[in-house]
């Protein structure tokens, strides 16, 4: 008779609850209406998520379209995602801090970053903080506590955690949420931050957005475990999977270990399962990797759709409501667009006086042999 392996890991069945996704808005946009009022969120709430979430969509349409023009250099959108994003953001109090992955900038406008600052930064003209020095879809915004992403995957997740540290030691009532896609929870970065933040109990919520794809890795190649969430449970915190494309169960979710992390309760782990109807970026090519019939099966999940159907059966907004608010934003998202395609490009000595306090002549030579290739002069000597 032969005995099983000890420690061996047995396959869960289906019905397992472990793999259930936490739901209160189904594909239909059918909830039951005890536990929507249950999340406290009146009609007129209701109708600012799904603004949230439809501006992103618009945004994504539209710009991804000037980059395919080529009026920017690149591009990420965030299409099909919507409802996690702003889900998630939607529960968090003024002095959360956010620390993003690469598609959470709908959140950062969602909290206050003005538009026409985020479209600055994409051109990357005269009007960005970071004069042109980041890539687009980089902004970052102290007043909305919207941290400058990082392209390099993962590298956020420790900085999250470390902000989540300093508040607890400095007693701050408040609480970061780090983001995150599926690919980064196979780095080392997210075992540092995850581990930390689990033996200090740190007033961090990660978040992961799984999309189900690593630019061209599927989940299925980036983890044995069954699901992401499972691997919060090595660190020692509370996990959770939510369906990803329903708006009301990202904020229950997020609202929950908001609270869990201000009551001293530690860090909480949330996989949001959802996909990516689009690109990685500007610069791929799913179709050469992915059967896009899937995709095209997961158009029937759209979480923009949910949430109208939700909307028009409480008589909040009906179709031409619907309409009418997509008009609107798309002529702002245009307007925006246009006015900041009028303004220049960021002086250019600001290639070099950001990173030296007194610029050194081997660069001043430099910047006076750009002159003839720049339609801006080099500009009066400021430092040094």
């Amino acid at each position: 008779m032969s005995c099983p392996i000890p420690g061996e890991v047995r396959p869960l069945a289906e019905d397992d609850p472990a793999l259930q996704l936490r739901q209160i808005l189904n594909e239909e946009g059918e909830a039951d209406a005890g536990a929507v009022a249950a999340l406290g969120l009146g009609r007129q709430e209701l109708l600012r998520l799904y603004r949230g979430m439809l501006l992103i969509r618009v945004m994504d349409e539209r710009l991804m379209s000037l980059q395919r023009q080529g009026r920017i250099g690149f591009y990420g959108e965030a299409r099909g995602q919507e409802a996690t994003i702003i889900g998630t953001a939607a529960a968090l109090g003024e002095r959360d801090y956010i620390v993003p992955a690469l598609r959470e900038a709908g959140a950062a406008i969602f909290r206050g970053l003005p538009l026409r600052l985020y479209i600055a930064q994409i051109l990357g003209n005269a009007n960005d903080v970071c004069k042109g020095h980041q890539m687009p879809c980089h902004p970052g915004t102290r007043a909305a506590r919207y941290v400058t992403m990082s392209s390099c995957v993962g590298t956020q997740l420790p900085h999250a955690t470390g902000m989540a540290y300093a508040m607890r030691l400095t007693g701050d009532e408040a609480i970061v949420v780090g983001y995150l896609g599926d690919g980064a929870t196979a780095q080392a970065d997210f075992h540092v931050a995850l581990n930390f933040a689990g033996v200090w109990r740190v007033p961090v919520v990660f978040v992961c957005q799984n999309n189900q794809w690593a630019i061209s890795t599927p989940v299925t190649l980036q983890s044995a475990a069954p699901t992401l969430a499972h691997r919060a449970v090595a660190y020692g915190m509370p996990w959770a999977r939510v369906d990803g494309n329903d708006v009301l169960a990202c904020y229950a979710v997020m609202r929950e270990a908001r609270m869990r992390a201000l009551a001293g309760g530690g860090p909480t782990f949330i996989e949001a399962l959802t996909y990516r109807m689009g690109a990685h970026s500007s610069s791929d090519d799913p179709s050469r990797y992915r059967d896009e019939s899937v995709t095209e099966a997961w158009r029937s999940k759209d979480p923009l759709r949910r949430v109208e159907r939700l909307l028009e059966r409480m008589g909040i907004l009906d179709a031409a409501g619907v309409a009418a608010l997509r008009a609107s934003l798309d002529d702002e998202v245009r307007e925006t667009v246009a006015a900041e395609e009028q303004v220049g490009p960021p002086p250019l000595r600001s290639l070099v006086e950001d990173v030296f306090h007194a610029v050194p002549p081997h660069l001043e030579e430099q910047l006076a042999e750009l002159l003839p290739l720049s339609r801006q002069p080099v500009g009066a000597r400021t430092h040094g």
